[in-house]
């Protein structure tokens, strides 16, 4: 199986047999093979790195060794960010074992490179174009069953990886040049005359080869008159810059003068100037035919950008070195060399870039899906994004071109990229602090999505912190009271509870209820209502049982009189007292405010809106606490059949409802069943949250309750054992859950 998108073969490669690596079934099992930039040249050129073939050379490799191994799990990374080895992982994960998915990437991810590890599956996994060794932190893949192949510009991006085999790639060798140039110019070969000569002059690079010898072919000039205006525009050069240029900073604007004659007009230097904004990691050529790229084109040649003369511009740099168009794959990529990259965007003047960085945005704006969030398709898009906000700078933000910014971290979040999130979401809201103000709308905005970022991440004190930014900047914009601003409280009142400070959550949503009591707000008053329901859930959080449901029964009453009984809030607030009264063991009020709840949802939204499903779980709770078990066990397995549907197997609702499920069946002494849903909460928490989630330590106390009550007290003590090394070693001390299983354990073990 193939993972990702390996490069289409050049036009006339070759494997470099004196200059190359040789085969990877030449390397000792584990050696990991890191094809780099050649040293740096002593003398000063004007030059660009890159260009010596290196992605060439690692896609022959890959397909080689897949020949070998056609039953085996060849995966293609591009690894120049966070996000796209997270998203490569996710891919490749998502043609493996169940239990390899998880909510978010980073997980599934984590767990893909321990199968690798584990696995008797030969595999090779390339990391394409590595620039920093940190975007790899845990997901370097290992394993006796695989090889390694990694490319970068530099040896030093592998320095923790232990004793790699650095292969640096340079230059052709004289044989190998002459070798390639021949064959490319073979239809013609009177084009070769001269052709030995050319191969020194151009320092057997090969990008400066590749360039070269297309615009040769497609221009119908000898090696020798290529040669004479190769001396006249790298004298040229070399008195602008005040340095002699390397051959590939001549042959590129060579190439593009020769495309420029393919399909006149200026299409192809609009085009090139597009591809160089929008990087070198794969451009979805339908980018280029985008209503934006055609304005910009107009606007910028006075020739309209029809897609059939577009399509003609790219097959023009394409023939003559400058693109490498890629359509044998789902994408249909556009691809622009690194070198090629950085000297389109040094020559480019800076009136154009910016308009080619607006036209850019906007097209892939206008491009951009919904819900496809991990699709190979969008993880293009997201890289684009990348590499237009690192040429483009601050340009974006001139206009409403950063949309495409948000809507890239929109992405992230939708992808569950938890770190890339943040990482994109804090330079977004740095960015938009600094240029529009610390009040502006996009500047909150930015702010309050790294912040759920953040807490999605499992940065739980970070959100906090930008939550309590966002809410004091909409409280000084907008007063109090303002939808946007209780919309900002409710976000930070939500990281409080979810970072585990319900104390503060309470005194936060206290102060507010006391302002709007001074500024006359009177029961019944919606925004009121809102904050108390918001401070039930707080007190519940606290363990303030009695709080809770004298404010919710208060919340009740006021909701019924201002808008009716059937009200979706006024329903939601019932089965806030119904799980209050539940929580301070008051079953008997828990059942009959259960009851009325899911009656009135029933009745009102029907029976399988998720409110309903909600009011048949609290009330199977209700049942259960009252030890009904003939009533609580139909309604759970009423509401996970429904959970399982709507929200899938994983979702930790349906998880939690799983496990009550099997504490059900327990009570009732119904221990086979009991047991196989413990065993499957179990396996579903370790895969979904994680081995040291809070509910996987849980989940495995549950499991060891079952063994033990079926008389298999050694596995039970086991389990335990395990359990209580795991909670004391993530969770605070005096956590209720490590007390628990200790006196589990001791129980154990007085038999």
């Amino acid at each position: 199986m193939i993972g990702g998108i390996v490069p289409a073969p050049a036009d006339c490669f070759t494997p470099r047999p004196q200059t190359g690596p040789g085969p990877l079934a030449a390397l000792p099992p584990g050696q990991w093979l890191v094809l780099a930039g050649p040293p740096r040249p002593q003398k000063r050129v004007y030059d660009w790195p890159g260009g010596t073939g290196r992605t060439q050379l690692a896609a022959h490799l890959a397909r080689t060794w897949y020949l070998e191994h056609p039953d085996g799990l060849l995966i293609w990374l591009t690894a120049s960010s966070r996000d796209a080895v997270l998203s490569g992982y996710v891919q490749a994960a998502a043609a493996g074992p169940a239990s390899l998915q998880a909510s978010d990437a980073e997980t599934t991810a984590a767990r893909f490179v321990s199968w690798l590890a584990e696995t008797s599956e030969p595999w090779l996994v390339v990391l394409h174009g590595l620039a920093d060794p940190a975007d790899l932190d845990g997901l370097w893949p290992g394993g006796p069953a695989g090889r390694v192949l990694v490319t970068a510009a530099t040896a030093g991006a592998v320095a923790s990886v232990p004793n790699p085999l650095v292969f640096p790639v340079g230059g052709y060798s004289s044989h190998e040049a002459l070798s390639y140039l021949m064959a490319r110019l073979s239809a013609d070969p009177d084009q070769r005359l001269g052709v030995m000569d050319l191969v020194d002059d151009l320092d057997c690079d090969p990008l400066a080869l590749a360039q070269a010898s297309a615009a040769i072919a497609n221009s119908g000039v000898t090696c020798r008159d290529y040669r004479e205006m190769f001396a006249k525009q790298r004298d040229q050069i070399a008195q602008s810059a005040g340095v002699a240029p390397a051959a590939k900073a001549v042959t590129w604007t060579l190439s593009l003068e020769c495309a420029d004659e393919l399909s006149p007009g200026g299409l192809p230097q609009s085009c090139l100037a597009l591809a160089a904004l929008l990087g070198c990691q794969g451009i979805p050529e339908t980018v280029f035919s985008t209503r934006a790229v055609a304005e910009f084109i107009a606007g910028s040649t006075g020739v309209q950008g029809d897609p059939a003369g577009v399509r003609s511009a790219l097959s023009a740099l394409e023939s003559t070195g400058l693109l490498a168009l890629d359509p044998g794959n789902a994408a249909g990529l556009v691809r622009v060399h690194p070198a090629v990259q950085a000297a389109v965007l040094s020559a480019m003047p800076q009136a154009m870039q910016e308009r080619a960085a607006r036209a850019a945005a906007d097209a892939l704006l206008q491009l951009w899906p919904d819900n496809a969030e991990r699709s190979l398709h969008v993880c293009a898009l997201r890289g684009c994004v990348t590499s237009l906000k690192r040429a483009a700078g601050d340009a974006l933000w001139a206009d409403g071109s950063r949309e495409v910014l948000f809507r890239a971290g929109r992405s992230l979040d939708d992808a569950r990229l938890t770190g890339p999130a943040v990482s994109h979401w804090r330079a977004v809201a740095d960015a938009s602090e600094r240029l529009l103000g610390s009040s502006h709308p996009d500047t909150v905005a930015a702010a309050t999505r790294l912040a759920g970022a953040a807490l999605a991440a499992g940065l739980g004190d970070d959100a906090v912190t930008y939550y309590q930014r966002a809410l004091d900047t909409q409280t000084g914009r907008l007063g109090p009271d303002h939808p946007r601003t209780a919309a900002a409280r409710a976000d930070l009142v939500a990281a409080l509870l979810a970072a585990g400070r319900p104390e503060e959550a309470i005194a936060l949503l206290e102060g507010a209820l006391a302002v709007g009591e001074r500024g006359g707000r009177v029961p019944g008053d919606l925004d009121g209502l809102a904050l108390q329901d918001s401070l039930v859930a707080a007190y519940l959080a606290a363990g303030q049982h009695n709080d809770a449901i004298r404010l919710a029964g208060r919340t009740l009453t006021e909701r019924e009189r201002s808008q009716g009984q059937d009200h979706a809030e006024t329903m939601r607030t019932r089965r806030q007292l119904a799980r209050a009264c539940l929580a301070a063991d008051r079953s008997k009020d828990a059942v009959a405010h259960g009851r009325r709840a899911l009656a009135g949802a029933e009745r009102v939204l029907g029976p399988d809106h998720p409110d309903t499903i909600d009011a048949v779980s609290v009330l199977a709770s209700a049942y259960h606490s009252s030890r009904r078990l003939r009533d609580a066990i139909p309604l759970y397995e009423r509401a996970l059949e429904a959970r399982e549907r709507a929200q899938g197997p994983d979702d930790p609702e349906t998880i939690g409802l799983r496990g009550n499920l099997a504490s059900a069946y327990h009570s009732a002494g119904r221990m086979a069943t009991a047991l196989e849903l413990y065993e499957r909460t179990r396996a579903d928490c370790q895969r979904a949250l994680g081995p040291d989630h809070p509910d996987t330590l849980a989940a495995r106390a549950n499991l060891a309750h079952a063994y033990y009550a079926m008389g298999r007290s050694a596995e039970a003590s086991t389990i335990l054992q395990k359990t209580l090394a795991d909670c004391e070693r993530v969770l605070a001390p005096g956590d209720p859950l490590t007390a628990a299983v200790r006196d589990s354990l001791d129980a154990v073990a007085r038999g």
